[in-house]
């Protein structure tokens, strides 16, 4: 026992012994304003109805709100980009869909694409063999946001330097060629793209062209130029790169069954079928892109706009009423006061976040919970996602699921006019401590159509939480209307669990 407690403290002193090595001679780069390649632009043509309303000062959007459309937009990009491919993800999984895109990015690297990928480094545990081999290519350079210096024993970091490694990365966005983009909610995993995942994520995020393309372009650009941007190499320095070969390949029986069955559900879906036959119908729209500032990720950004200030900006105030998608949400004091303001106001607010059985972050549930009372007794129609609902997978766009599902989505919607997607969260970890982004779209008729599917699935395939007679929680079952005083499909000991965390003072964490 000693001597483990000796080892113990010699790694937690060399840890604390680290330091960030130099960003001196990093090799400069930037977006490319070239022509988009022949393959792109016949993959996102669009229909002729489509183009009369294009113009200059306008974005063309699609929205994905399914998760095999999310895939094929993302293999559709890497598939077809000529000169450039810029990527910036908070998490990317080596599991079925991770590895088929991380050898998608390695083909056009050997086509000669030049691919920068840009990773926050909280969630790249076990992938530095893989990282390193994919970096071995010439035409791929990947860097990593707030790395933790410590490879094996990363949990020590946040002893011995908690304030930088607190403060994530969470931007997701892929460009190509700086023609075409994909920006929203979705990570890279099996989970958000429904790939036989014991949970799936009703997720959201927007395939675009146009005006946006370069102001994502030159965002990602900060990004990758930022003091938190390491080149993988001078973090990850032990790797065996042939074993990153071997981890990127799809190996057994139960895996190629999988994939062989994803190949179908993607040939059959809505987004394929119009990149097929050239029927790709964009809305042509007024957006505006809201990004934090990177040097958020190292609290040198007080004295500038934070991105809630910009959503805030960029949306307006909300006049008749606001449909708020949040899957961590914790309002704050401060936050449900200014809620209840815009109910007495005359404003109508509807939430959708995730039940506790449905969260993937125990955590954040419990500091939203003390906030229910408060938002139900101002007037807010709440609802919380059921985990495990019966849903047939073809009629379900955005809320299908495996035998569970998470919502992940991030959206919010100003009087039917206005429109944000994104990655940013309600709550404090968003606000305040992680890099966020996202788009706001200004047409009335796609958020009249997001919001009407929206009063259309929530009320089939979320609780509605109300209070009884006796001022306590209640629970509308969306399947067959029984009510419950208790977290539905929640167990024991993870109703505990959160209650022990509720006390803790961590709100400023979440």
């Amino acid at each position: 026992m000693r001597h483990y407690t000796i080892c113990f403290m010699l790694t937690f002193f060399l840890s604390g012994c680290l330091s960030l090595p130099s960003l001196e001679n990093r090799t400069e780069s930037r977006y490319l304003d070239v022509p988009a390649s022949k393959r792109l632009t016949a993959a996102l043509k669009s229909t002729a109805k489509s183009n009369q309303d294009w113009a200059e000062d306008t974005s063309g959007i699609y929205i994905l709100d399914d998760a095999h459309d999310a895939f094929v937009a993302r293999a559709t990009l890497i598939d077809s980009a000529d000169h450039t491919l810029d990527l910036q993800y908070y998490i990317w999984h080596n599991d079925v869909s991770g590895k088929i895109l991380f050898n998608m990015l390695h083909r056009a690297a050997v086509r000669g694409v030049r691919v920068r990928l840009l990773l926050d480094d909280n969630n790249t545990n076990g992938l530095d063999n893989v990282l390193a081999a994919l970096n071995s290519h010439p035409n791929i350079e990947i860097r990593l946001f707030n790395p933790f210096l410590n490879r094996k024993w990363r949990a020590l970091g946040y002893l011995t330097d908690f304030p930088r490694l607190n403060r994530r990365m969470h931007n997701k966005t892929l460009t190509a060629d700086n023609h075409a983009t994909i920006l929203g909610g979705r990570n890279i995993g099996d989970e958000y793209f429904n790939i036989s995942a014991d949970t799936a994520f009703a997720d959201l995020d927007i395939l675009a062209t146009g005006r946006v393309v370069s102001e994502v372009s030159e965002d990602f650009d900060r990004y990758w130029a930022s003091d938190s941007a390491y080149p993988l190499e001078r973090i990850v320095r032990r790797t065996n790169i042939d074993k990153g070969w071997k981890a990127l390949e799809i190996g057994d029986d139960d895996k190629n069954r999988i994939l062989a069955g994803y190949r179908h559900d993607l040939e059959q879906s809505k987004l394929f079928e119009a990149i097929k036959n050239n029927q790709l119908e964009w809305r042509y729209v007024k957006t505006k892109l809201v990004s934090d500032d990177p040097s958020k990720g190292l609290n040198r950004d007080r004295n500038k706009p934070q991105i809630s200030e910009k959503i805030d900006e960029a949306l307006g105030s909300p006049e008749q009423e606001i449909y708020l998608v949040s899957p961590y949400f914790v309002p704050t004091k401060e936050g449900t006061e200014a809620i209840a303001d815009l109910v007495r106001q005359g404003v109508k607010v509807t939430v959708l976040t995730n039940s506790l059985q449905a969260t993937d972050v125990a955590a954040v549930h419990s500091g939203y919970a003390r906030y229910r009372k408060p938002l139900i007794k101002a007037g807010v129609e709440l609802y919380e996602l059921k985990a495990n609902h019966a849903v047939p997978k073809s009629k379900d766009r955005g809320l299908t699921g495996s035998s569970s599902t998470s919502l992940h989505a991030k959206n919010f919607i100003v009087d039917k006019q206005r429109v944000f997607i994104g990655s940013f969260n309600l709550d404090p970890r968003s606000a305040r401590l992680n890099t966020e982004m996202g788009v706001v779209i200004e047409n009335p008729d796609l958020a009249k159509t997001m919001q009407g599917k929206l009063q259309q699935t929530t009320p089939a395939y979320a609780y509605k939480v109300t209070l009884n007679p006796n001022n306590k929680l209640q629970w509308q079952d969306p399947e067959d209307g029984t009510v419950s005083s208790k977290e539905p499909e929640a167990g024991f000991w993870k109703r505990i669990t959160v209650k022990i965390l509720s006390v803790l003072p961590i709100e400023g964490l979440l």
